[in-house]
């Protein structure tokens, strides 16, 4: 079609070519990549300011027994020390387990929930608003 119109211009097939190119780069350079809706999410989470939840779950056993876990407190802390501190102001027994999607995640026996939630607030190890209480 383009020659067609060519021929009706009297222009030559070298001047198309060109203009097809320059056309076709034009096009290259103005066609814009693949939208990704959650492209901002994904790079509020990678930034360094990004919000870290600390999570204080409980898990039914058996019975009456419960365990309470909690995880995603900074890699920076000794999970040893928190552990042995928390076992002796509470009066239970715990351990650090490593979960290999979780990473290392504190376990007490019991129901510590809200002893766990005030214990981090005021040893100053996380902040009220990025301690997250699951759990009925």
């Amino acid at each position: 079609m383009l020659l067609m119109f060519a021929c009706y211009v009297g222009l030559s097939v070298r001047v198309i070519e060109l203009y097809q190119l320059s056309f076709m780069s034009v096009l290259d350079v103005q066609i814009p990549s693949a939208f990704d809706p959650f492209a901002d999410a994904n790079a509020e989470d990678a930034c360094i300011g990004a919000k870290d939840y600390v999570h204080i779950r409980i898990q039914q056993r058996n019975g009456r027994k419960s365990l309470t876990t909690v995880q995603g407190l900074k890699k920076e802390f000794s999970y040893n020390k928190i552990l042995k501190d928390l076992k002796k102001e509470f009066c239970c027994n715990g351990t650090v387990v490593q979960d290999p999607e979780l990473g290392k995640v504190i376990q007490l026996q019991g129901d510590q929930r809200k002893n766990v939630c005030t214990f981090l607030i005021q040893a100053g190890i996380a902040k009220k608003d990025s301690i997250k209480i699951h759990g009925f």
